[in-house]
């Protein structure tokens, strides 16, 4: 099992450089572990890679049809007040924005506060380096 950010999500759902990488590895692995605000996050990539005339609507909708069917097989973690307090700490700690503090507490709490034997599947570089300092083991190994 492994916890995914929204971008290593977002290569499962459109075709793009990093389409290949993140394919190998949900085939090693399908159990999917995401933040409760993940959804949103692709929706959001989804919809501004449309109004920026890269995705048509049809590609748009068929990215969202992906998406639908990855979150059916997910373990989401839903937001709670730990989640949140992981979250300041991790603000403090680390130049992130808000949603990538979410999702690294998140992932804090799937694994329990122990990270060391845990799968970060992540493309995001700031986020990479603090899931990387919090202690997880990040896929894919470069970036």
């Amino acid at each position: 099992m492994k916890f995914w950010d929204a971008s290593a999500i977002l290569p499962l759902c459109l075709q793009e450089s990093h389409s290949m990488a993140m394919k190998e590895i949900i085939e090693d692995d399908r159990q999917i572990v995401i933040w409760w605000g993940t959804p949103i996050e692709c929706s959001s990539a989804f919809a501004r890679l449309r109004r920026e005339k890269i995705l048509s609507e049809i590609e748009e909708e068929r990215s969202r049809d992906i998406l639908k069917m990855l979150l059916q097989a997910c373990h989401e973690i839903q937001p709670t007040d730990n989640i949140r307090k992981k979250a300041e700490r991790i603000l403090r700690l680390h130049p992130l924005r808000s949603a990538d503090s979410l999702q690294l507490a998140a992932a804090l709490v799937w694994a329990q506060d122990q990270p060391d034997d845990h799968d970060f599947v992540c493309l995001d570089k700031r986020l990479i380096h603090a899931a990387h300092l919090e202690g997880f083991h990040i896929l894919p190994h470069s970036t």
